[in-house]
């Protein structure tokens, strides 16, 4: 049975992959740094695998990957993001946004790559953001990280592209997470607008005026990995907004 392991599987886009996946009948291991979460995601999907991990860390990566063996397809999924005018973006937050988004996609591809390569095949899918196609204010640090992921992805993908490994990202607008209920719990703090507002605010980014459901990423993703010739692509989720 072809294993996957997803990283930040403990709830959002992640948890919505898994399933996807372990639906699709593949052996899934979540990692994250919450086991609580962890295992609660276990608990639904049953049979699941977990692994405390901090993508940030080497370490910390090295050690869940030698745990969990060989892996067939990686979703970098795990993901942070803080708003801050970029005055106020302080070396700490840069960095912190950096290691967590971007680093981290670099460690867990670098600790599957080797066996992917050995095996001549292999899946990695990289869980971006429409933030690697764009900007927006107030997430330079955040922007600056999934365009970063977006540019490693393209560049793997050509290195491996004849060793039996694509490399792919995803790239979803505003989704209904965790991550999009703190912007709204933030644009109510800062703005006074109510979170029914707010929600919209969000929606109307996307033009078919609604927030992209973590399924709708997860079915993407399970396309990707059963699709050889599509490599080094940025595929939205976005209803047209990076159109």
């Amino acid at each position: 049975m072809k294993h996957a392991v997803i990283t930040g599987g403990g709830s959002g886009i992640g948890a919505a992959v898994a399933q996807r996946l372990r639906a699709d009948g593949l052996r899934v291991t979540l990692m994250g740094r919450h086991l609580d979460r962890l295992r609660a995601q276990q608990a639904v999907l049953g049979d699941a695998a977990v692994q405390v991990c901090d993508v940030a860390d080497e370490a910390s990566v090295a050690a869940a990957f030698a745990a969990v063996g060989e892996v067939d397809f990686l979703i970098n999924n795990a993901g942070q993001v803080e708003t801050a005018p970029f005055s106020k973006t302080s070396l700490d937050l840069w960095q912190r946004l950096l290691n967590v988004n971007l680093t981290g996609t670099f460690l867990c591809s670098r600790a599957v790559l080797p066996g992917m390569l050995a095996r001549r095949q292999g899946r990695i899918v990289n869980v971006a953001s429409t933030a690697a196609l764009k900007g927006y204010a107030y997430v330079a640090a955040y922007c600056a990280a999934k365009h970063g992921v977006l540019g490693l992805t393209r560049a793997l993908a050509l290195e491996v592209a004849a060793k039996g490994v694509t490399v792919n990202a995803v790239c979803p607008g505003y989704t209904e997470t965790d991550i999009v209920a703190s912007a709204i719990d933030n644009i109510v703090a800062k703005t006074g607008r109510t979170a029914s507002e707010a929600r919209a605010e969000l929606a109307r980014a996307n033009p078919q005026g609604r927030l992209i459901q973590p399924d709708e990423v997860a079915a993407t993703v399970a396309w990707l990995i059963h699709s050889p010739g599509v490599n080094g692509q940025a595929i939205a989720v976005d209803g047209g907004e990076t159109m």
